[in-house]
Protein backbone atom coordinates (compact mmCIF):
# COMPACT_ATOMS: atom_id res chain seq x y z
CA UNK A 1 0.00 0.00 0.00
CA UNK A 2 2.82 2.49 0.95
CA UNK A 3 4.45 1.60 -2.71
CA UNK A 4 1.53 2.57 -4.28
CA UNK A 5 0.79 5.90 -2.73
CA UNK A 6 4.72 6.80 -3.11
CA UNK A 7 4.68 5.86 -6.73
CA UNK A 8 1.74 6.83 -7.83
CA UNK A 9 2.04 10.52 -6.12
CA UNK A 10 -1.65 9.94 -4.85
CA UNK A 11 -2.93 13.90 -3.30
CA UNK A 12 -5.77 11.82 -1.10
CA UNK A 13 -5.93 8.38 0.40
CA UNK A 14 -9.24 7.29 1.51
CA UNK A 15 -8.91 4.54 4.48
CA UNK A 16 -11.05 2.92 6.93
CA UNK A 17 -10.58 2.53 10.55
CA UNK A 18 -9.82 -0.87 10.20
CA UNK A 19 -6.79 -0.39 7.21
CA UNK A 20 -5.61 2.76 8.25
CA UNK A 21 -2.93 1.49 11.06
CA UNK A 22 -1.34 -0.20 7.76
CA UNK A 23 -0.22 2.88 6.66
CA UNK A 24 0.00 5.02 9.38
CA UNK A 25 3.60 4.55 10.24
CA UNK A 26 4.99 4.81 6.65
CA UNK A 27 6.93 7.39 5.40
CA UNK A 28 5.71 9.76 2.77
CA UNK A 29 7.28 13.09 1.55
CA UNK A 30 5.03 14.61 0.92
CA UNK A 31 2.05 13.33 2.85
CA UNK A 32 -1.04 13.14 0.90
CA UNK A 33 -4.46 14.20 2.25
CA UNK A 34 -5.79 11.07 4.62
CA UNK A 35 -9.65 10.72 4.76
CA UNK A 36 -11.71 8.51 6.65
CA UNK A 37 -14.13 6.66 4.41
CA UNK A 38 -16.63 6.11 7.10
CA UNK A 39 -17.33 9.84 7.49
CA UNK A 40 -15.27 11.91 5.17
CA UNK A 41 -12.97 13.52 8.23
CA UNK A 42 -9.18 14.12 7.39
CA UNK A 43 -6.94 12.10 9.99
CA UNK A 44 -3.24 12.02 9.62
CA UNK A 45 -0.68 9.86 10.08
CA UNK A 46 0.04 9.01 13.91
CA UNK A 47 -3.17 9.14 14.71
CA UNK A 48 -4.88 6.03 16.35
CA UNK A 49 -8.00 4.70 16.05
CA UNK A 50 -9.41 5.44 18.82
CA UNK A 51 -9.30 9.16 17.79
CA UNK A 52 -10.49 8.28 14.23
CA UNK A 53 -13.42 6.82 16.46
CA UNK A 54 -13.16 10.41 18.05
CA UNK A 55 -13.82 12.10 14.68
CA UNK A 56 -16.95 10.49 13.74
CA UNK A 57 -18.61 12.26 16.51
CA UNK A 58 -17.01 15.69 15.83
CA UNK A 59 -17.32 15.92 12.37
CA UNK A 60 -17.64 18.57 10.27
CA UNK A 61 -15.60 20.71 13.28
CA UNK A 62 -12.72 18.76 12.42
CA UNK A 63 -12.39 19.81 8.68
CA UNK A 64 -11.51 23.24 9.87
CA UNK A 65 -8.08 22.50 10.75
CA UNK A 66 -7.58 20.94 7.36
CA UNK A 67 -9.12 23.53 5.17
CA UNK A 68 -6.50 24.98 3.26
CA UNK A 69 -4.96 21.18 2.28
CA UNK A 70 -8.13 20.74 1.44
CA UNK A 71 -8.79 23.51 -0.77
CA UNK A 72 -5.61 22.81 -2.99
CA UNK A 73 -7.84 19.67 -4.12
CA UNK A 74 -11.24 20.64 -4.22
CA UNK A 75 -10.31 24.40 -5.77
CA UNK A 76 -8.42 22.76 -9.00
CA UNK A 77 -11.20 23.19 -11.33
CA UNK A 78 -13.50 21.38 -13.63
CA UNK A 79 -12.44 19.50 -16.97
CA UNK A 80 -14.38 17.11 -19.32
CA UNK A 81 -12.57 14.34 -19.37
CA UNK A 82 -11.72 13.06 -22.95
CA UNK A 83 -11.46 9.77 -24.22
CA UNK A 84 -8.27 9.23 -23.96
CA UNK A 85 -7.53 10.59 -20.83
CA UNK A 86 -6.20 8.50 -17.82
CA UNK A 87 -9.30 7.32 -15.89
CA UNK A 88 -7.24 5.00 -13.61
CA UNK A 89 -3.99 3.47 -12.64
CA UNK A 90 -4.49 0.12 -11.40
CA UNK A 91 -1.42 -1.75 -9.94
CA UNK A 92 -1.61 -5.11 -10.63
CA UNK A 93 -1.10 -8.39 -7.97
CA UNK A 94 2.54 -8.59 -8.73
CA UNK A 95 2.74 -12.92 -8.58
CA UNK A 96 6.24 -12.23 -10.02
CA UNK A 97 7.60 -9.20 -8.15
CA UNK A 98 6.81 -5.72 -7.43
CA UNK A 99 3.13 -4.61 -8.87
CA UNK A 100 3.16 -2.37 -11.65
CA UNK A 101 0.82 0.50 -12.43
CA UNK A 102 -1.64 -0.36 -15.49
CA UNK A 103 -2.68 2.96 -16.86
CA UNK A 104 -6.01 2.59 -18.62
CA UNK A 105 -8.20 5.47 -20.28
CA UNK A 106 -12.09 6.12 -20.23
CA UNK A 107 -11.94 4.29 -23.45
CA UNK A 108 -9.90 1.49 -22.72
CA UNK A 109 -12.75 0.92 -19.67
CA UNK A 110 -16.10 1.62 -21.56
CA UNK A 111 -15.10 -0.07 -24.88
CA UNK A 112 -14.32 -3.21 -23.08
CA UNK A 113 -17.80 -3.04 -20.94
CA UNK A 114 -19.59 -2.31 -24.65
CA UNK A 115 -17.57 -5.37 -26.13
CA UNK A 116 -18.97 -7.75 -23.48
CA UNK A 117 -22.20 -7.43 -24.17
CA UNK A 118 -21.70 -9.65 -26.95
CA UNK A 119 -21.09 -12.20 -24.35
CA UNK A 120 -22.77 -11.48 -21.31
CA UNK A 121 -26.26 -9.54 -22.60
CA UNK A 122 -27.69 -7.90 -19.66
CA UNK A 123 -30.73 -5.65 -19.12
CA UNK A 124 -32.94 -3.80 -16.76
CA UNK A 125 -34.67 -7.53 -15.90
CA UNK A 126 -30.99 -8.64 -14.80
CA UNK A 127 -29.61 -8.88 -10.94
CA UNK A 128 -26.21 -9.21 -10.29
CA UNK A 129 -24.58 -10.29 -6.77
CA UNK A 130 -21.04 -8.40 -5.99
CA UNK A 131 -18.52 -10.87 -4.63
CA UNK A 132 -15.38 -9.82 -6.02
CA UNK A 133 -13.26 -6.28 -4.78
CA UNK A 134 -14.15 -3.34 -7.01
CA UNK A 135 -10.46 -2.79 -7.50
CA UNK A 136 -10.56 -6.36 -9.29
CA UNK A 137 -10.34 -4.91 -12.76
CA UNK A 138 -13.17 -7.77 -13.94
CA UNK A 139 -15.58 -6.53 -11.23
CA UNK A 140 -14.99 -3.13 -12.46
CA UNK A 141 -15.75 -3.20 -15.96
CA UNK A 142 -17.56 -6.63 -16.06
CA UNK A 143 -19.59 -5.95 -12.53
CA UNK A 144 -20.02 -2.56 -12.20
CA UNK A 145 -19.37 -0.24 -15.90
CA UNK A 146 -21.09 -2.83 -18.01
CA UNK A 147 -24.27 -3.07 -15.45
CA UNK A 148 -24.47 0.58 -15.41
CA UNK A 149 -24.54 0.93 -19.42
CA UNK A 150 -27.46 -1.73 -19.36
CA UNK A 151 -29.73 -0.41 -16.00
CA UNK A 152 -28.55 -3.55 -13.93
CA UNK A 153 -29.54 -3.98 -10.30
CA UNK A 154 -26.33 -4.65 -8.68
CA UNK A 155 -26.66 -5.98 -5.33
CA UNK A 156 -22.90 -5.36 -3.11
CA UNK A 157 -22.36 -7.71 0.27
CA UNK A 158 -21.38 -5.81 3.23
CA UNK A 159 -19.07 -8.27 5.15
CA UNK A 160 -16.75 -10.91 2.93
CA UNK A 161 -18.61 -13.71 1.04
CA UNK A 162 -17.63 -16.46 3.31
CA UNK A 163 -20.55 -19.12 2.87
CA UNK A 164 -22.41 -17.91 6.08
CA UNK A 165 -22.93 -14.81 4.35
CA UNK A 166 -23.18 -15.75 1.04
CA UNK A 167 -26.07 -18.45 0.54
CA UNK A 168 -28.73 -16.22 2.52
CA UNK A 169 -27.80 -13.45 -0.01
CA UNK A 170 -27.81 -15.95 -3.09
CA UNK A 171 -31.42 -17.04 -1.74
CA UNK A 172 -32.65 -13.47 -0.91
CA UNK A 173 -31.33 -11.68 -4.35
CA UNK A 174 -32.04 -14.89 -6.59
CA UNK A 175 -29.43 -13.34 -9.40
CA UNK A 176 -29.66 -13.79 -12.98
CA UNK A 177 -25.76 -12.91 -13.74
CA UNK A 178 -22.63 -13.80 -11.59
CA UNK A 179 -18.92 -12.58 -11.48
CA UNK A 180 -17.00 -15.14 -9.49
CA UNK A 181 -12.60 -16.42 -9.95
CA UNK A 182 -11.75 -20.37 -10.13
CA UNK A 183 -11.07 -20.34 -6.77
CA UNK A 184 -14.82 -19.85 -5.49
CA UNK A 185 -15.95 -22.45 -8.18
CA UNK A 186 -13.14 -24.90 -7.12
CA UNK A 187 -14.25 -24.35 -3.41
CA UNK A 188 -17.70 -25.43 -3.93
CA UNK A 189 -17.14 -28.12 -6.27
CA UNK A 190 -14.78 -30.07 -3.60
CA UNK A 191 -15.89 -28.84 -0.48
CA UNK A 192 -19.80 -29.09 -1.42
CA UNK A 193 -20.19 -31.35 -4.17
CA UNK A 194 -17.84 -33.49 -5.09
CA UNK A 195 -17.71 -35.22 -1.44
CA UNK A 196 -21.42 -35.88 -1.65
CA UNK A 197 -21.05 -37.32 -4.95
CA UNK A 198 -18.26 -40.06 -3.72
CA UNK A 199 -19.35 -40.17 0.09
CA UNK A 200 -19.43 -44.48 -0.16
CA UNK A 201 -17.13 -47.01 -2.05
CA UNK A 202 -20.16 -47.97 -4.32
CA UNK A 203 -20.19 -44.11 -5.21
CA UNK A 204 -16.80 -44.12 -5.88
CA UNK A 205 -16.81 -46.82 -8.21
CA UNK A 206 -19.69 -45.15 -9.82
CA UNK A 207 -17.99 -41.63 -10.59
CA UNK A 208 -15.09 -43.05 -12.04
CA UNK A 209 -17.28 -44.40 -14.86
CA UNK A 210 -18.12 -41.66 -17.08
CA UNK A 211 -21.79 -42.68 -17.95
CA UNK A 212 -22.75 -42.84 -14.03
CA UNK A 213 -20.59 -39.58 -13.51
CA UNK A 214 -21.91 -37.71 -15.73
CA UNK A 215 -25.64 -38.48 -14.41
CA UNK A 216 -24.58 -37.73 -10.89
CA UNK A 217 -23.05 -34.45 -12.60
CA UNK A 218 -26.01 -33.38 -13.54
CA UNK A 219 -28.33 -34.19 -10.70
CA UNK A 220 -25.89 -31.54 -8.86
CA UNK A 221 -26.26 -29.38 -10.89
CA UNK A 222 -29.72 -28.84 -10.59
CA UNK A 223 -29.04 -28.64 -6.73
CA UNK A 224 -26.17 -26.06 -6.84
CA UNK A 225 -28.58 -24.17 -9.48
CA UNK A 226 -30.85 -24.10 -6.72
CA UNK A 227 -28.38 -23.01 -4.20
CA UNK A 228 -27.51 -20.07 -6.63
CA UNK A 229 -31.34 -19.07 -6.33
CA UNK A 230 -32.66 -20.72 -9.51
CA UNK A 231 -32.66 -17.30 -11.89
CA UNK A 232 -29.22 -17.52 -12.74
CA UNK A 233 -28.12 -17.76 -16.66
CA UNK A 234 -24.95 -17.13 -17.14
CA UNK A 235 -21.96 -17.21 -14.26
CA UNK A 236 -18.87 -15.69 -15.60
CA UNK A 237 -15.37 -17.20 -14.47
CA UNK A 238 -12.40 -15.09 -15.21
CA UNK A 239 -8.98 -14.04 -13.08
CA UNK A 240 -6.70 -17.17 -13.44
CA UNK A 241 -7.12 -20.94 -14.78
CA UNK A 242 -10.70 -23.30 -14.16
CA UNK A 243 -9.51 -26.21 -12.59
CA UNK A 244 -9.73 -29.16 -15.51
CA UNK A 245 -12.47 -31.34 -13.21
CA UNK A 246 -14.06 -28.04 -12.21
CA UNK A 247 -14.80 -27.10 -15.29
CA UNK A 248 -16.00 -31.11 -16.62
CA UNK A 249 -18.37 -30.82 -13.52
CA UNK A 250 -19.95 -27.43 -14.68
CA UNK A 251 -20.30 -28.89 -18.39
CA UNK A 252 -21.42 -32.02 -17.46
CA UNK A 253 -23.70 -30.43 -14.97
CA UNK A 254 -25.29 -28.27 -17.76
CA UNK A 255 -24.41 -25.39 -15.63
CA UNK A 256 -24.57 -21.71 -17.31
CA UNK A 257 -20.86 -20.75 -17.34
CA UNK A 258 -18.70 -18.94 -19.33
CA UNK A 259 -14.49 -18.67 -18.81
CA UNK A 260 -13.00 -15.32 -19.95
CA UNK A 261 -9.39 -14.67 -21.15
CA UNK A 262 -7.71 -11.38 -19.81
CA UNK A 263 -5.30 -9.01 -18.14
CA UNK A 264 -5.37 -5.80 -16.32
CA UNK A 265 -3.29 -4.26 -18.89
CA UNK A 266 -6.75 -4.81 -21.46
CA UNK A 267 -8.96 -3.64 -19.11
CA UNK A 268 -9.64 -6.70 -18.42
CA UNK A 269 -11.10 -8.96 -21.17
CA UNK A 270 -9.73 -10.35 -24.26
CA UNK A 271 -11.69 -13.29 -25.38
CA UNK A 272 -15.00 -15.38 -24.17
CA UNK A 273 -18.02 -17.00 -25.38
CA UNK A 274 -21.66 -17.02 -24.40
CA UNK A 275 -22.73 -19.83 -21.99
CA UNK A 276 -24.27 -21.89 -25.18
CA UNK A 277 -21.49 -21.49 -27.59
CA UNK A 278 -18.10 -22.57 -25.18
CA UNK A 279 -16.07 -25.11 -25.65
CA UNK A 280 -13.43 -27.58 -23.06
CA UNK A 281 -10.28 -25.84 -21.85
CA UNK A 282 -11.18 -23.02 -24.46
CA UNK A 283 -11.49 -18.93 -23.16
CA UNK A 284 -13.76 -18.33 -26.06
CA UNK A 285 -13.12 -16.26 -29.39
CA UNK A 286 -11.92 -12.57 -29.46
CA UNK A 287 -14.21 -10.25 -27.93
CA UNK A 288 -15.85 -7.70 -31.06
CA UNK A 289 -12.86 -4.74 -32.17
CA UNK A 290 -9.94 -7.05 -30.58
CA UNK A 291 -7.64 -8.67 -32.41
CA UNK A 292 -4.98 -11.81 -31.22
CA UNK A 293 -2.31 -13.24 -32.79
CA UNK A 294 0.78 -15.77 -31.64
CA UNK A 295 4.30 -14.71 -31.10
CA UNK A 296 6.90 -16.83 -31.53
CA UNK A 297 4.93 -20.15 -32.53
CA UNK A 298 6.65 -23.44 -32.00
CA UNK A 299 6.09 -25.19 -34.88
CA UNK A 300 6.03 -28.13 -33.67
CA UNK A 301 2.77 -27.20 -31.28
CA UNK A 302 1.51 -24.10 -32.71
CA UNK A 303 1.52 -22.92 -29.63
CA UNK A 304 3.24 -19.32 -29.02
CA UNK A 305 2.91 -16.27 -26.69
CA UNK A 306 -0.87 -14.31 -27.27
CA UNK A 307 -0.80 -10.68 -28.77
CA UNK A 308 -2.99 -8.67 -28.39
CA UNK A 309 -4.62 -5.47 -30.24
CA UNK A 310 -7.74 -3.13 -29.90
CA UNK A 311 -9.21 0.00 -28.06
CA UNK A 312 -8.80 -1.67 -24.77
CA UNK A 313 -5.30 -1.92 -24.45
CA UNK A 314 -3.92 -0.05 -21.94
CA UNK A 315 -1.43 3.46 -22.49
CA UNK A 316 1.42 1.67 -20.66
CA UNK A 317 2.93 1.54 -17.18
CA UNK A 318 2.93 4.51 -15.00
CA UNK A 319 6.23 6.00 -14.82
CA UNK A 320 8.28 2.93 -16.49
CA UNK A 321 8.88 3.78 -20.09
CA UNK A 322 11.48 1.51 -20.26
CA UNK A 323 9.45 -1.56 -19.33
CA UNK A 324 6.23 0.17 -21.34
CA UNK A 325 8.27 -0.79 -24.43
CA UNK A 326 9.27 -4.22 -24.38
CA UNK A 327 6.13 -5.20 -23.92
CA UNK A 328 4.79 -3.79 -27.14
CA UNK A 329 5.92 -5.00 -30.42
CA UNK A 330 7.72 -3.19 -33.33
CA UNK A 331 4.28 -2.66 -34.61
CA UNK A 332 1.82 -2.26 -31.61
CA UNK A 333 0.90 -5.52 -30.04
CA UNK A 334 0.90 -6.08 -26.12
CA UNK A 335 2.90 -9.51 -25.86
CA UNK A 336 0.51 -10.62 -22.88
CA UNK A 337 3.20 -13.39 -20.97
CA UNK A 338 0.38 -15.82 -21.59
CA UNK A 339 1.51 -19.22 -23.69
CA UNK A 340 -1.83 -20.41 -25.65
CA UNK A 341 -2.98 -21.71 -28.78
CA UNK A 342 -5.53 -20.49 -31.62
CA UNK A 343 -7.92 -22.68 -33.42
CA UNK A 344 -9.59 -22.28 -37.10
CA UNK A 345 -12.79 -20.69 -35.57
CA UNK A 346 -10.26 -18.36 -33.55
CA UNK A 347 -11.43 -19.69 -29.84
CA UNK A 348 -8.55 -19.50 -27.60
CA UNK A 349 -6.78 -22.31 -25.55
CA UNK A 350 -3.84 -20.61 -22.60
CA UNK A 351 -1.61 -23.26 -21.52
CA UNK A 352 0.37 -20.72 -18.91
CA UNK A 353 2.35 -17.86 -18.47
CA UNK A 354 5.63 -17.94 -20.31
CA UNK A 355 7.74 -16.82 -17.37
CA UNK A 356 6.46 -20.04 -15.26
CA UNK A 357 7.35 -22.40 -18.37
CA UNK A 358 9.58 -24.96 -17.72
CA UNK A 359 11.91 -26.65 -20.24
CA UNK A 360 11.56 -30.53 -20.56
CA UNK A 361 14.23 -32.86 -20.67
CA UNK A 362 14.51 -32.91 -24.42
CA UNK A 363 13.53 -29.35 -24.68
CA UNK A 364 9.47 -30.22 -24.57
CA UNK A 365 7.77 -27.01 -23.18
CA UNK A 366 6.16 -27.71 -19.51
CA UNK A 367 3.22 -25.65 -18.71
CA UNK A 368 2.96 -25.86 -14.61
CA UNK A 369 -0.68 -24.76 -14.62
CA UNK A 370 -1.52 -27.31 -16.65
CA UNK A 371 0.22 -29.81 -14.15
CA UNK A 372 -1.34 -28.30 -11.43
CA UNK A 373 -4.70 -28.88 -12.65
CA UNK A 374 -4.80 -32.12 -12.11
CA UNK A 375 -3.49 -32.21 -8.99
CA UNK A 376 -6.93 -30.80 -7.75
CA UNK A 377 -8.92 -34.00 -8.36
CA UNK A 378 -7.61 -35.08 -5.16
CA UNK A 379 -9.98 -34.57 -2.47
CA UNK A 380 -6.99 -33.60 -0.50
CA UNK A 381 -5.07 -31.18 -2.08
CA UNK A 382 -6.12 -27.30 -1.74
CA UNK A 383 -3.74 -25.52 -3.18
CA UNK A 384 -0.61 -26.52 -5.28
CA UNK A 385 2.92 -25.07 -6.91
CA UNK A 386 4.69 -27.07 -9.82
CA UNK A 387 8.44 -26.07 -10.73
CA UNK A 388 11.17 -27.03 -11.27
CA UNK A 389 14.39 -27.97 -8.65
CA UNK A 390 17.67 -28.79 -9.34
CA UNK A 391 16.40 -30.59 -12.59
CA UNK A 392 13.37 -31.82 -11.17
CA UNK A 393 10.33 -31.07 -11.73
CA UNK A 394 9.01 -30.85 -8.08
CA UNK A 395 5.30 -30.37 -6.53
CA UNK A 396 4.57 -28.35 -3.19
CA UNK A 397 0.89 -29.13 -1.94
CA UNK A 398 -1.02 -27.54 0.37
CA UNK A 399 -3.02 -30.41 1.94
CA UNK A 400 -6.87 -30.23 3.33
CA UNK A 401 -6.54 -30.71 6.73
CA UNK A 402 -9.59 -31.65 8.35
CA UNK A 403 -9.92 -34.43 5.40
CA UNK A 404 -6.31 -35.68 6.34
CA UNK A 405 -7.31 -36.10 9.72
CA UNK A 406 -10.23 -38.02 8.83
CA UNK A 407 -7.47 -40.85 7.83
CA UNK A 408 -5.28 -40.19 10.42
CA UNK A 409 -7.84 -40.68 13.61
CA UNK A 410 -6.88 -43.32 15.79
CA UNK A 411 -2.84 -43.44 14.54
CA UNK A 412 0.21 -43.43 16.34
CA UNK A 413 2.28 -40.38 15.50
CA UNK A 414 4.78 -42.47 13.90
CA UNK A 415 2.39 -44.11 11.39
CA UNK A 416 0.38 -40.22 11.09
CA UNK A 417 3.62 -38.94 9.45
CA UNK A 418 4.04 -42.63 6.92
CA UNK A 419 0.17 -42.20 6.55
CA UNK A 420 0.54 -38.24 5.03
CA UNK A 421 3.74 -40.25 3.12
CA UNK A 422 1.61 -42.08 1.31
CA UNK A 423 -1.47 -39.87 0.62
CA UNK A 424 1.59 -37.68 -0.81
CA UNK A 425 3.12 -40.09 -3.23
CA UNK A 426 -0.60 -41.25 -4.05
CA UNK A 427 -1.17 -37.65 -4.96
CA UNK A 428 2.10 -37.98 -7.44
CA UNK A 429 1.54 -41.05 -9.02
CA UNK A 430 -2.30 -40.53 -9.61
CA UNK A 431 -1.34 -37.05 -11.59
CA UNK A 432 1.43 -38.84 -13.46
CA UNK A 433 -1.04 -40.83 -14.82
CA UNK A 434 -2.63 -38.49 -16.68
CA UNK A 435 0.23 -36.15 -17.84
CA UNK A 436 2.75 -36.56 -20.67
CA UNK A 437 6.06 -38.62 -19.45
CA UNK A 438 8.15 -35.28 -19.94
CA UNK A 439 5.73 -33.45 -17.23
CA UNK A 440 5.82 -36.07 -14.85
CA UNK A 441 6.46 -35.28 -10.90
CA UNK A 442 9.77 -36.36 -9.70
CA UNK A 443 9.30 -35.21 -6.20
CA UNK A 444 6.46 -33.77 -3.89
CA UNK A 445 6.68 -31.85 -1.12
CA UNK A 446 4.27 -30.72 2.07
CA UNK A 447 3.37 -26.94 2.31
CA UNK A 448 2.39 -27.11 5.83
CA UNK A 449 0.89 -23.51 5.34
CA UNK A 450 -1.15 -22.24 3.14
CA UNK A 451 0.64 -19.85 0.51
CA UNK A 452 0.78 -16.29 0.30
CA UNK A 453 -1.39 -14.74 -2.19
CA UNK A 454 -2.10 -11.97 -4.33
CA UNK A 455 -5.20 -9.69 -3.72
CA UNK A 456 -6.44 -11.60 -6.67
CA UNK A 457 -5.91 -14.95 -4.44
CA UNK A 458 -3.02 -16.16 -7.39
CA UNK A 459 -0.24 -17.98 -5.34
CA UNK A 460 3.13 -15.70 -5.17
CA UNK A 461 5.16 -18.14 -7.11
CA UNK A 462 8.31 -16.12 -6.90
CA UNK A 463 8.02 -17.08 -3.21
CA UNK A 464 8.40 -20.12 -3.33
CA UNK A 465 10.77 -21.20 -6.58
CA UNK A 466 14.77 -20.36 -6.89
Amino acid sequence: MAHIIRHSEAKAVFVSEKQFPKIEDALFDPSPLFVSIENFTPVSQGMKRDTMRELKSKGLRELRKWKEKAMRLTHQGRAEPGEDDLAAVIYTSGTTGHSKGVMLTHKNIVYNAVSVYSVAQLSEQDRMLSILPLPHTFECTVGLVLPILHGVHVHYLDKPPTGRVLLPALAEVRPTAMLAVPLVIEKIFKSNVLPKLTGSQLARRLYEIPFFRKIMHRAAGRKLMATFGGKLWILAIGGAPLAVDAERFLREARFPFTVGYGLTETSPILSGAAPDSTRPLSSGPPLPGVSLRLGDVNSATGEGEIEAKGPNVMLGYYKLPEITESVFTADGWLKTGDLGAIDKDGFVYIKGRSKNMILGPSGENIYPEEVESFFFASPYVLEVLVYQHEGRLTARVHLDSAKVDEVLTNLSEAEMEEKRKELLEGIRQTVNSKVSSFARIVRIIEQTEPFEKTATHKIKRYLYVD
